[in-house]
């Protein structure tokens, strides 16, 4: 058993039955000089249809005996380690050779499994995950993937309202919790999601540290928060938090984290955080963040946070939100002076509490 880190190497293994009519499976039969002999899928939905040039089927035994493959390559996603490890056994079972991309699962850590197909004469092998290159590059890896959520996929049925902003400290979390107490005193049964290692004050009904996560995993995780609020909580409205900001220039490495929140949050409305003169971040701008916002994600910037404890101007708080309003076009408000109610009135009277169609 080794790592596959060619794809000559595959090339000698062929024809292929691929398990998996994904993503993975078709990027599989794409590769130069791949033949593909079939394709399985255990979803009842895609079976019968046609995949890649070939029809997807149910039954391994059955289109080893029509085809003429020699290896089955499993392609399936976190999340079905059971499947791939039965595709693998009944592979080997079968005589054919078995390759895998299972990054959760390593194929080559199995012993039993090596030691059975040994015993039938076939090979075991797994795409590289080229963590040595990683290695090389920059003096460390980890030892293994770090993806190791299922996909999820969830639509919620709640409103959700993410928090963003233009940079690291500029106020998301006071801002998102303080929406969340706002909302409960008004009467909706609020959720409050945090996502930062800080997540000790209340409200919050759950808080995991996004970034201790693998930013594949962040986007399932926070689907998978909105999923377990609505079942156990049946809110009204909820509130998710989130981290650094799409745009920060000087720190880019929790960008990507921050993209994941959102794309996990899918929300309805969003409320942008902004700090005046940060001493210690690199804001682009509410402009910037604003865009960028809505370009990743459907969803539409309703207010705007400020939080003043830089703020050094010679103006009072009345201009300066003032002016903030006529430059951005939209509510803006200081979360400690009253600005919960502004942002949450410009929240609901955009997503229209108990009207919404999702």
């Amino acid at each position: 058993m080794y790592f596959v880190a060619s794809v000559r190497e595959l090339q000698e293994l062929n024809p292929f039955i691929i398990v998996g009519c994904g993503g993975g499976g078709e990027k599989f039969a794409n590769f130069s000089g791949i033949e593909s002999a079939g394709f399985i899928d255990d979803n009842k939905q895609k079976q019968g249809k046609t995949f890649c040039g070939n029809i997807i089927s149910s039954d391994l035994h059955n289109l080893v005996e029509k085809t003429n493959a020699c290896s089955v390559a499993i392609m399936l996603p976190i999340g079905a380690e059971g499947s791939a490890l039965k595709y693998a056994v009944q592979a080997i079972d079968l005589g054919l050779n078995v390759v895998s991309s299972f990054r959760s699962l390593p194929l080559h850590r199995n012993q039993s499994l090596l030691e059975f197909a040994k015993s039938k004469n076939v090979q075991v092998k797994e795409i590289s995950p080229r963590l040595d290159v990683v290695k090389s590059v920059m003096g460390a890896a980890p030892t293994t993937c770090t993806e190791v959520l299922p996909k999820l996929d969830y639509k919620p049925e709640t409103p959700v309202v993410f928090v963003g902003g233009t940079s690291q400290e500029c106020g998301k979390r006071t801002t998102t919790r303080m929406l969340g107490k706002t909302a409960q005193e008004q009467g909706l049964n609020a959720g409050v999601i945090s996502t930062d290692e800080m997540g000790l004050e209340q409200p919050v009904d759950l808080n995991f540290r996004a970034g201790s996560l693998s930013v594949m995993d962040v986007a399932s995780a926070v689907m998978g928060s909105i999923k377990y609020l609505e079942e156990e909580k049946n809110p009204d409205i909820i509130f998710v938090e989130g981290q650094s900001s799409l745009t920060e220039r000087g720190n880019p490495h929790p960008r990507g984290l921050s993209a994941a929140i959102l794309v996990g949050a899918q929300p309805d409305a969003t409320i942008v955080c902004h700090r005046f003169n940060h001493p210690y971040r690199y804001p682009v701008g509410i402009s910037q963040e604003i865009k960028a916002i809505e370009a990743m994600e459907p969803t539409k910037v309703v207010g705007i946070s400020l939080n003043l404890r830089n703020f050094t101007e010679d103006k009072s708080r009345a201009d300066l939100f003032a002016e903030c309003e006529k430059k951005y076009m939209l509510p803006t408000a200081d979360i400690f002076q009253g600005g919960a109610s502004i942002l949450l009135d410009a929240i609901t009277e955009y997503i229209g509490i108990g009207d919404v169609e999702k």
